[in-house]
């Protein structure tokens, strides 16, 4: 078998790799029902179950197929599993926790079939599937109760658990990379790298791995208080694919911050933005013109190896990037020892 990373870093230096758009924004279009988010084993579970992303994966399996499928159609190279959600701690809000391996196995089986499709249709253009790991839905470093800052609603150990199911998870169905992101607290995002170590010893092989944290407001900063420089160092003792940032901000605000990672970072640099920020209704008004051209400052400035979109993005607005990254090379990627 090819290693997966050899390979990605081969076409890497050769050009800018593209990742998906949002998963959730495509999901709203089909308009789902409760009934949706349920099956003959879950007809009778006693909590509400709408609004359960990654459940969809098991009980609307044929949607987040056609998702993936028409993000690879835009011109992406890598999609990601519909798993952002898939711990038990973040399951826990649904009482699902005993979906978990199933929900990330069946999401990880639905990505690679539609990257195996697509690869067999271009095979000079080989996708791929990262296996999603966000951030949960707790914080490691922070207190969220006000009157007792010490308090904590997860610990390291919790979180290293929930993570460790997950990725078994993930690459018993297939996926090629790992991707720690939406980033908030560096502690989570240590708890995750070292439960896919774990995970990696277990099963005798390694992925590659990426890592994407996300600026929280215009200081620059993650929820957790760490500059962009510090959330790079806090993270550089793993021998990782990428780092770089997604979410929180449009691409014209990202820009400072992906300039640090360029300057700094000895890994690939990703980016993955927003369209734009959320108006007064939540949605976003970035349209695929608006935000290639934002990001075209990004190539124009060789600064990146790998960018796609996060909310309110759709396979339009990863077909205007995708139609761009032709045009410009990707950031050197350094050398390693």
């Amino acid at each position: 078998m090819i290693n997966q990373e050899n390979l990605l870093r081969t076409i890497a230096a050769e050009r800018i790799l593209v990742l998906d758009g949002a998963m959730g924004t495509m999901i709203q279009r089909y308009n789902l029902e409760e009934s949706d988010f349920r099956n003959a084993a879950l007809e009778s579970h006693p909590h509400p179950l709408k609004g359960n992303n990654d459940l969809l994966s098991i009980t609307r399996p044929e949607i987040i197929q056609e998702i993936h499928e028409q993000y690879y159609a835009a011109g992406a190279d890598i999609v990601e599993t519909n798993t952002f959600s898939g711990t038990t701690i973040a399951q826990a809000d649904y009482r699902l926790e005993h979906l978990v391996y199933d929900i990330n196995f069946e999401s990880a089986k639905l990505a690679r079939r539609a990257a195996d499709k697509y690869t067999a249709l271009q095979p000079d253009k080989p996708r791929f599937v990262a296996g999603a790991l966000g951030p949960t839905n707790r914080t490691a470093s922070l207190s969220p109760d006000v009157n007792d800052p010490g308090y904590r609603a997860v610990n390291f150990d919790q979180l290293v658990t929930a993570y460790k199911e997950q990725v078994h998870a993930l690459i018993d169905g297939g996926v090629d990379i790992i991707l720690v992101e939406t980033i908030f607290d560096t502690l989570n995002a240590k708890a995750a790298l070292f439960a896919i170590e774990e995970v990696f010893d277990e099963k005798g092989s390694r992925l590659p791995i990426m890592v994407s944290g996300t600026i929280t407001d215009a200081s620059g900063r993650t929820l957790s208080g760490q500059t962009t420089e510090a959330f790079l160092v806090s993270v550089s003792h793993e021998p990782l694919l990428s780092v770089g940032l997604n979410c929180a901000l449009g691409a014209k605000l990202m820009r400072p911050y992906l300039q640090i990672l360029d300057a700094k970072s000895e890994f690939m640099v990703s980016v993955y933005p927003n369209a734009g920020l959320p108006n007064e209704f939540g949605q976003y008004d970035e349209t695929p013109k608006i935000m290639a051209d934002q990001i075209e400052d990004f190539l124009k400035e060789g600064w990146v190896n790998i960018v796609g979109g996060c909310c309110g993005t759709t396979p339009d607005h990863i077909q205007a990037i995708a139609e761009l990254t032709a045009k410009y090379k990707p950031r050197p990627i350094p050398q390693f020892a």
